[in-house]
């Protein structure tokens, strides 16, 4: 794997494609891509480009207050989509909040995401229906989840693996440590797949930890590896080698994705108040999808007409997210204590009839027009 570093340096990510979109061999992790074809790699540019865009349209939406909040993954698209497409479908995943290019490769509709931060569900698809798991908001208590899943595959006997993603502000937590360290101790099959999008919220790497993150996992007994994470194809071969090592038995893996947050943490964060623009520019010199447009344009893999088609379906794909939002019913008031208990409970009865009080105490608009009425004589 990618050598150990000193504190303090950074060490080279796995890299198949330059920013400037050149090819560069890797007698490594070559082979997991070698039967990518051209239409493969039109594909992996549509997913990046249309996850981009109905990102960008939830984005817009919280804006406008349909959403109350929305976590962008705006230059993470290839970190996302090249991990997503190196899944099987029989794989399980186990995610944070901002896996939308996952989500997307999984079948997830992108408004089903959205009903969440809407406030109309508390997610919108069934998780057994494409082995994908809800969002998680409390940070890094999906890895212990993804790590017992794992371990009940395993003992099933199963020929599947698990994926759990998270951020790099989620290594800080026990809840990533204890998973590790169950997921060496009991050869779980399942690959941490940690984004590093170089900033926790306001706190940036270098105040989490002394070594690059990939280098946690010898400590637990376990490879690690580093891969650019603005590059779909090195994504794309690095997860699929660690999906295989899990699926031979060969337990856990780490894979660290460098890669950036290009946007806010959420729509309630200010970015401009920790980090400068000269950061961001550089960052957006290795975009993602940029980077694959290059390569394809340079190989005769897409013509023109391929991105104006692609461009059209993208603004249709925004249309008819914004459309399906907003034409979201709004959930029952009183579903929220609906199956906290099978079989009820006194206290969630209390609550239930406190909640009707509440809601009884608003004057409706039927009471308002009577006041109204009578007020005039």
């Amino acid at each position: 794997m990618t050598a150990p570093a000193c504190p303090g340096s950074e060490p080279r990510a796995v890299q198949l494609l330059t920013p400037r979109g050149e090819r560069i061999g890797n007698a490594e992790y070559d082979g997991f891509t070698a039967d990518v074809t051209a239409a493969d790699l039109r594909g992996l540019y549509r997913d990046m480009v249309l996850t981009r865009r109905f990102d960008a349209e939830a984005t817009s939406l919280q804006r406008q207050g349909e959403l109350g909040l929305w976590p962008s993954l705006l230059g993470q698209e290839a970190a996302q989509i090249g991990s997503g497409r190196a899944l099987r479908d029989d794989d399980y995943v186990f995610t944070t909040y901002r896996e939308h290019g996952v989500a997307w490769c999984r079948g997830i509709e992108p408004a089903a995401l959205m009903a969440q931060f809407r406030g109309v569900d508390h997610g919108g698809w069934d998780p057994s229906s494409n082995n994908f798991h809800l969002y998680t908001i409390v940070i890094g208590s999906q890895t212990l989840h993804a790590t017992g899943y794992a371990m009940g595959v395993a003992k099933d006997g199963a020929d599947s693996a698990v994926a759990a993603y998270f951020g790099d502000g989620a290594t800080s937590q026990g809840d990533v440590a204890e998973a590790f360290t169950f997921a060496a101790v009991h050869n779980a099959p399942v690959v941490f797949f940690c984004q590093n999008n170089q900033w926790a919220i306001s706190e940036p790497t270098e105040k989490q930890t002394r070594v690059p993150l990939y280098q946690r996992a010898q400590g637990y007994g376990f490879p690690g590896v580093r891969v650019d994470g603005n590059d779909v194809l090195a994504c794309l071969a690095v997860t699929k080698w660690a999906l295989e090592r899990a699926r031979a038995g060969e337990g856990p893996t780490l894979v660290e994705a460098f890669t950036y947050r290009m946007g806010a943490h959420t729509t309630s964060d200010d970015p401009t108040r920790y980090r400068g623009d000269e950061e961001r520019q550089a960052w957006e010199a290795k975009d993602p999808i940029l980077r694959l447009r290059r390569y394809l344009e340079a190989s005769n893999h897409a013509d023109d007409g391929f991105f104006a088609e692609l461009e059209s379906e993208s603004e249709a794909l925004g249309m008819r997210v914004r459309e399906a939002v907003r034409a979201m019913p709004d959930p029952d008031h009183f579903a929220i204590f609906e199956n906290v208990y099978a079989d009820g409970h006194a206290l969630v009865d209390e609550e239930r009839a406190q909640w009707a009080a509440y809601q009884a105490s608003f004057a409706t608009e039927s009471d308002s027009g009577s006041a109204a009425v009578s007020g005039g004589h």
